[in-house]
């Protein structure tokens, strides 16, 4: 749901070109139809809560995985580890978030909280070192990372995938104004230093604002393989957010740029239902009859009959179906769709359009969460696109794993409308300021006005996260290796006479362990053993070398239990995981080098077996 005040009769801001392709017309129609879907809807239930320092850096320091340093009672909980892995930025900047905390609970006459120098004895000691430099194959250290001109061409106003460079190809890029290099191996506020020192920034010298088009970022592959969302279980995922937060606001703080957050308004909530029902109780309720599911049904079904008969139709998502019609559509669903008795047949496609965005709009909390909408809205004040990715890739980190699924399902639904451009008349730009006034949803007493500033801004922000989704998915390497160090450090601290079960317990592994090491006629170094409980070969004993991938692995167990080519063992969706040691669980790409993820968590088990999702 958006502000409820009149329209403006053009629009008070352009976008960043006059030119008429980036005409705002469809953003203000699109708001003229949410206004009148709005009708009659309390604006008390839009409102931001006001929201003093003290609450917004106890909620920072909450989300940041920090509660301990708010209760007092650091060394019981995740704290201490977490902040032993930091970099120095990093740690620099949760201290000036617990220390403005302190300060501010000290004038308000409370019961004083830990200081900040409780908590870092000295200025400079507890943070580790930035992560260093990538290397080159040669064990130098890799020379700067230059632009890439293009190695593909591209259908105008289609987003693609990103294209991986391997180290060497690095090294031959030739430059290109409109393309970027982009690794995951190191912090990004590491190389926003020069905004902090004042100094100039060579991604932000790169970039000239007269650029229209969208740039192309090609992506230096990781060491360890690439790791998607959802490669990570559960767990891991929440440590990542952790980090993903500190590491958005030591970015920003290094650019200057205030991060703002809004206070998440605890109100009733519908427990049933499809529309206004919170995303978590309605995957609750869809799990009961269809486990696993991670995206709403009734949004999955919505955008599957977009698919059907939608992507080809002129002005889909711009062309609004009937209001009547949609209403009555919508109490129909509302009754009938869990009951299996919904009508899909007679729901037209810009029915089915309309449907979708009201689901949107008409979330408890918006999809992009209501205290990070402020962050994602700070990203249009970035002048490096490069910059720009870097912050919309954290702040995806940081979503609830139900908004970012949810998310995900519908940016990849956008890049098919766009795909299909030719027949739907429906461009990146078209569809992106469609969906920005039901994406950035603004509420409370300034609504209409920051509409009317950011309008702009806000399809440019969907136009990016259209068009570098795949990129947004990849979890950053330098995220994953905060989470390692992090297990590390909690292992370390943990004394064997604290649990004699446990104690027992990982004596009896080292045995077991052992015992598989003597059954190998030439153990050495870099000899794993791979389980796979739905093979008949159960287990296997496989020396890595420096071309060892996933895919090899898999290929071998095909070829041993006389399962043919690596084709099956895709279709049954076996993949190699990494189990335990410094990660939870993560599913290895197909092309993840086997020895760089030995040599980084030689403790952890290798396991062939399905995906749980």
């Amino acid at each position: 749901m958006s502000s409820l005040g009149a329209m403006p009769p053009t629009p008070p801001d352009r976008s960043p070109s006059q030119d008429s392709q980036f005409s705002m017309e469809d953003y203000w129609s699109e708001m003229k139809n949410i206004q009148e879907d709005c009708q009659g809807i309390g604006e008390e239930a839009m409102e931001r809560g006001s929201i003093d320092e003290a609450e917004l850096e106890e909620a920072w320091l909450n989300e940041a995985g920090l509660s301990t340093l708010v209760s007092g009672t650091l060394g019981e909980g995740p704290a201490e580890a977490l902040l032993s892995t930091l970099t120095r930025s990093q740690a620099a900047m949760v201290k000036k978030r617990l220390d403005n905390y302190t300060q501010t609970m000290r004038k308000r006459n409370k019961q004083p909280m830990r200081h900040v120098r409780d908590v870092f004895s000295t200025p400079d000691s507890s943070p580790v070192d930035p992560l260093p430099p990538p290397l080159s194959p040669n064990g130098q250290i890799a020379p700067k990372l230059p632009h890439r001109t293009p190695t593909r061409g591209v259908l105008p106003g289609v987003p693609s995938c990103p294209v991986f460079l391997s180290a060497e190809e690095t090294c031959v890029s030739e430059y290109g104004p409109e393309e970027y290099i982009l690794s995951f191996e190191v912090p990004y506020s590491d190389a926003v230093t020069g905004h902090r020192n004042g100094k100039d920034c060579q991604d932000c010298q790169s970039f000239r604002k007269d650029e229209k088009d969208l740039p192309t970022f090609q992506i230096v592959k990781p060491k360890l393989g690439l790791t998607r969302v959802y490669d990570l279980s559960s767990e891991d995922m929440k440590k990542i957010g952790y980090f993903a937060l500190i590491e958005l606001t030591t970015f920003y703080d290094g650019m200057g740029i205030e991060m703002k957050r809004n206070r998440v308004v605890r109100s009733k909530t519908r427990e049933s239902g499809i529309f206004g029902v919170p995303l978590t109780t309605l995957l609750e309720n869809d799990q009961k009859k269809l486990p696993g599911s991670r995206v709403p049904l009734v949004f999955k079904k919505l955008l599957s009959k977009l698919e059907q008969t939608g992507l080809q139709t002129e002005g889909i998502l711009r062309i609004p179906g009937s209001a009547s019609r949609v209403k009555q559509l919508r109490q129909e669903l509302e009754s009938k769709f869990y009951e299996d008795r919904f009508d899909w047949e007679q729901v037209r496609h810009n029915d089915a359009a309309g449907l979708l965005k009201m689901f949107i709009r008409e979330l408890p909390q918006p999809l992009l969460t209501l205290q990070h909408l402020p962050a994602f809205s700070a990203a249009q004040n970035i002048s490096s696109p490069k910059h720009q990715i870097q912050a919309l890739h954290l702040l995806t980190m940081l979503l609830p794993e139900a908004n970012r699924d949810t998310l995900k399902a519908l940016l990849e639904f956008l890049r098919k409308v766009v795909a299909n451009e030719e027949k739907n008349r429906m461009s990146m730009w078209n569809v992106s300021m469609i969906v920005a006034p039901n994406l950035f949803t603004v509420r409370g007493k300034n609504a209409r006005q920051e509409e009317m500033v950011g309008a702009a801004g806000a399809a440019h922000m969907v136009r990016l996260l259209i068009t570098h989704q795949d990129l947004l998915w990849t979890v950053p390497c330098f995220l994953i290796s905060h989470v390692r160090k992090m297990s590390e450090a909690t292992a370390q601290k943990k004394t064997p006479s604290s649990d004699k079960s446990k104690r027992k317990l990982l004596r009896r592994r080292h045995t077991e362990r052992e015992k598989e090491r003597s059954e190998l006629t030439d153990f050495r170094d870099g000899v794993i053993r791979v389980h796979a409980p739905q093979h008949a070969k159960v287990s296997m004993a496989i020396l890595l070398d420096s071309k060892t991938k996933a895919r090899d692995v898999m290929a071998r167990f095909d070829y041993e239990n006389g399962r043919g080519t690596l084709s099956t063992s895709r279709k049954q969706k076996q993949f190699l995981f990494e189990v335990g040691g410094n990660i939870g669980e993560r599913c290895l790409d197909l092309e993840t080098p086997l020895l760089n993820v030995y040599r980084t968590n030689p403790q952890c088990e290798w396991v062939l077996k399905q995906r749980t999702t």
